[in-house]
């Protein structure tokens, strides 16, 4: 439920009413534009008396929401997020690129790769510590050894880092690591115990889509994390399993303005596991930036072929430079200009 105020409500008058709902069991996420004040109402409102409630001086009007997810909505939250980590803003009117390669390999493969992107103007270093794969004989990562050498990098150019966190179990370490960013891969999107847990950080998450998963579910995967209390994420696109087998995933543009019209939260896209073809990566990536993504999280490694994992979807630096020329002239808000 949304009660919207009027303009003359003072802040003393919301805060008597806030405090009735909240005996009521009811927790309030509160929202301030330039000219709407509002609150949402989160709970179980179906003993709420609308009526009486319409009848207070301050409010103007009062809204049900059909939707299940309450904080990641935009009808609860107008304005756009805009989410920190390492200094680094993403959405509201910045955007930020995401590079590295998608497994950390060795001291000297992640610290070059970091150099590189960030010349071409990359804002975050991603890469893989500890990776899933359908094989359990494929490379699963350098696990803890790779998060200190992520963090070597990151001392050595200032890159803010983004890796993926699997386990409930290791989210201790990647705050230890000084992980700027945890991000939650496809397959564990809805690995509620797992969410739970990330809520009850601060640390900024990016939750990437699941291959079959709807847009509602993404919404509510994000709902568990922005429950406990952490507020601070990234909705990530990253192509969803279709019937056509010429590319890895089908990337879904239509989810970029259909999310920013449902949810307050940034939207970022990922082309490189979309297609999981490199050549493929330049153009969705541009898509993306036309059809208003808030950023983009890009697969480069040094020498693709020789890449422990999905060398075939990556760049290699001089075309991820090619690509982030472009990306700066498409984009008008581009966030290192």
């Amino acid at each position: 439920m949304i009660i919207i105020f009027k303009p003359e409500a003072s802040k003393e008058q919301i805060g008597q009413l806030c405090k009735q709902f909240e005996e009521q069991g009811l927790q309030i996420h509160a929202s301030e534009g330039k000219h709407t004040q509002l609150i949402g109402l989160v709970g179980d409102t179906a003993a709420v008396d609308i009526d009486l409630v319409r009848a207070n001086t301050i409010v103007a009007d009062i809204k049900r929401v059909s939707e299940p997810y309450k904080k990641a909505n935009r009808k609860f939250h107008p304005a756009d997020t805009i989410v920190e980590a390492g200094g680094v803003k993403i959405g509201g009117g910045y955007f930020a690129v995401m590079a590295g390669p998608c497994s950390v390999e060795s001291p000297e493969q992640i610290t070059l790769v970091a150099e590189e992107v960030q010349k071409s103007g990359a804002h975050f270093l991603r890469g893989g510590a500890f990776k899933p794969r359908t094989s359990p004989y494929s490379f699963q990562g350098l696990r803890a050894e790779g998060l200190e050498l992520l963090n070597l990098a990151k001392q050595k150019t200032g890159l803010p880092i983004v890796t993926e966190v699997m386990d409930t179990a290791h989210i201790p370490l990647f705050a230890e690591a000084g992980v700027d960013m945890m991000q939650v891969g496809a397959r564990n999107m809805q690995n509620f115990e797992m969410l739970k847990e990330l809520g009850r950080t601060n640390i900024p998450v990016l939750l990437k889509r699941g291959l079959s998963s709807t847009l509602e579910e993404l919404l509510m995967s994000a709902e568990y994390i922005m429950a406990g209390g952490n507020e601070q994420v990234i909705l990530c696109e990253r192509g969803i399993r279709t019937f056509e087998p010429s590319m890895r995933n089908t990337l879904d543009i239509s989810a970029i303005p259909m999310l920013k019209k449902q949810s307050h939260l940034p939207v970022v896209v990922d082309p490189s596991h979309a297609a999981g073809i490199s050549w493929m990566v330049e153009p969705l990536a541009l898509a993306a930036v036309a059809a208003g993504a808030d950023g983009l999280m890009i697969e480069v490694h040094n020498d693709p072929a020789r890449a422990l994992s999905d060398g075939a979807q990556c760049l290699t630096p001089t075309q991820f430079d090619g690509l982030m020329g472009k990306v700066k002239r498409e984009s008008n808000f581009f966030a290192g200009m």
